[in-house]
């Protein structure tokens, strides 16, 4: 136990010493504060009080003098109003008088309306709301003409109140804070998992491994340099959620920060969840990367060795990843259970209200059983294969090792 302590202390020191470790650290609490602050700086250059600027043609007075009346609602356009054809609008638009506009028409029985703009690419609609203003005050203009009464006339254009309803049992949490939540978990995990890959890789480079070698078992090394590592990601990620509340609630409005993430449902238990989780998902991933990063022992093989894994993890978070939006779909469930995919798939899971006690114990089981195995075939394989210094071992080669004694 002493050498697995001696191990972990050397792999954190020289981990923390990294340079790349050190920029990408420092490079994501920026992005952090900026990203925090994107309200603010959207905000400081943008002039709430400068309007669109759009002109609008009744050509054929269908609306009765009535339009001016859109100036008195805030639809985000400084109305102004002048009969002229397509071609005149088009003209002041080019010459910046006016910013867009609309051309009213009638045929018959159909009301025709034209927007116009610089260039249909960047602005081809002027927004449901504004459309549905027009038709109401035409619509409302008519009725008036009909004499009925207040009530006559709210039985006919009632207010109409919208809803979603589903009939599977509805989700307790927040997508959005699971989704983002999911991506944090990935990152940490597989970009963790990945170090253990490139150390073990370095050191075999740098001879560094003989040392290590005579000091003490490649069990304790591989489970040392494992361990090591992940307390420094567990380190990194804690202060990249510590930074990123302290910037939500500093920089972003409490209103604004509630109508986007639902936080009610984040516990501590929920918290000590996702952290069992994020340990026993980076150590499954991590000991497969120490498996592909003893197979090597050229820095500049690493990430042909890594792929197999790296796809496992990407399908593994994706499978998660999509399976939310059904949360109580089979699908989610297996993902829930499948050890690959349960650390991204179980905490967000618990958070919705749809995972019982067996199956949270029973997914943990699962990725117990599942870290024993590809731990003690890692051990094996690095045991025997810690000294190669020649090419990249195949598959079969990885075979005839796990098989010595």
């Amino acid at each position: 136990m002493k050498d697995i302590f001696t191990v972990i202390k050397f792999t954190m020191k020289d981990m923390i010493k990294r340079k790349s470790f050190i920029i990408s650290t420092i490079v994501i609490l920026v992005m952090i504060f900026i990203g925090f602050n994107v309200p603010n700086i959207i905000k400081s250059f943008k002039d709430d009080s400068v309007k669109t600027k759009m002109l609008i043609s009744d050509i054929n007075n269908v609306y009765e003098n009535k339009l001016s009346q859109l100036n008195n609602i805030d639809l985000g356009y400084n109305f102004s109003f002048e009969n002229i054809g397509i071609d005149s609008i088009k003209e002041k638009i080019l010459a910046k008088d006016i910013d867009c506009g609309v051309y009213i028409e009638r045929k018959d029985n159909t009301v025709n309306l034209t927007y116009v703009v610089e260039n249909a690419t960047f602005g081809n609609s002027p927004g449901e709301l504004f459309t549905e203003t027009l038709t109401s005050l035409y619509k409302n203009m008519q009725i008036e003409k009909l004499g009925l009464s207040q009530e006559q006339m709210l039985q006919i254009n009632p207010k109409f109140n919208y809803e979603i309803s589903q009939a599977e049992e509805e989700a307790k949490g927040n997508v959005l804070a699971m989704m983002i939540m999911s991506i944090l978990l990935f990152y940490a995990i597989y970009f963790c998992a990945y170090q253990v890959s490139s150390s073990i890789t370095t050191e075999k480079t740098s001879k560094i491994i003989e040392t290590l070698v005579t000091s003490t078992s490649p069990r304790n090394i591989v489970l040392g340099k494992t361990i090591g590592i992940g307390l420094v990601g567990l380190c990194q990620m804690v202060l990249f959620l510590v930074t990123a509340v302290i910037c939500a609630n500093l920089f972003i409005e409490k209103e604004l920060l509630e109508s986007i993430l639902d936080l009610s449902t984040i516990t501590v238990g929920l918290g000590f969840i996702t952290i069992l989780y994020f340990l026993l998902g980076y150590f499954a991933y991590a000991l497969l990367y120490a498996l592909t990063g003893s197979t090597v022992s050229k820095p500049e093989d690493i990430n042909s060795a890594n792929t197999p894994v790296a796809l496992l993890t990407v399908v593994a978070f994706y499978l998660s990843y999509f399976t939310m939006m059904n949360p109580a779909s089979e699908l989610n469930s297996f993902a829930a259970l499948f050890p690959l995919s349960s650390p991204f798939c179980m905490p967000f899971r618990i958070m919705m209200g749809f995972a019982t006690s067996s199956e949270v114990l029973l997914s943990i089981a699962i990725l117990l059983i599942t870290i024993l195995i590809i731990a003690s075939v890692t051990i094996k394989i690095y045991s025997n294969a810690i000294l190669n210094y020649g090419s990249k071992l195949s598959i079969k080669d990885i075979i005839k090792m796990y098989k010595q004694k």
